[in-house]
């Protein structure tokens, strides 16, 4: 069991499976996002997943023509989840928000062509300059 929360603890949950993968995204959205220069998520089945508390959500249309639906706290605005119409029944956790995640490591970085001056994709694992063609149910 895996549990997490946003920074005020209004909006908490718990995931009973292991993560499909966890990748790094250095997408202009996921950086605004961020205010960083990528976002780190971990891909779980939603079935998994529950939570507890009202997260806001927050919706916007990919270049690929998906929705893609953003879970945040409406009360201190930590980013929790996403959600995205192209791979239905699966929520991408921000890794910040767990608990703990000794051992979960990024194993695939999207988006590079997007990188930052000041931010670098690990060379030590696999990148992609877009969104790779695998599914979830396919992991990498």
């Amino acid at each position: 069991m895996r549990t997490g929360k946003c920074l005020c603890g209004m909006c908490s949950y718990e995931i009973d499976d292991e993560p499909i993968v966890i990748a790094v995204c250095h997408c202009t959205d996921c950086q605004r996002l961020s205010g960083t220069g990528h976002t780190t998520g971990a891909m779980f089945p939603e079935s998994s997943i529950r939570l507890f508390g009202q997260p806001a959500t927050y919706k916007i249309e990919s270049n690929a023509g998906n929705t893609v639906t953003r879970l945040f706290c409406g009360t201190c605005g930590s980013p929790l989840f996403g959600k995205n119409t192209g791979m239905p029944g699966f929520m991408t956790v921000a890794m910040g928000t767990l608990d703990t995640s000794d051992g979960m490591l990024p194993q695939v970085e999207i988006f590079t062509r997007n990188q930052r001056d000041w931010d670098h994709p690990n060379p030590a694992i696999e990148s992609y300059d877009t969104q790779p063609g695998w599914k979830p149910e396919n992991g990498i």
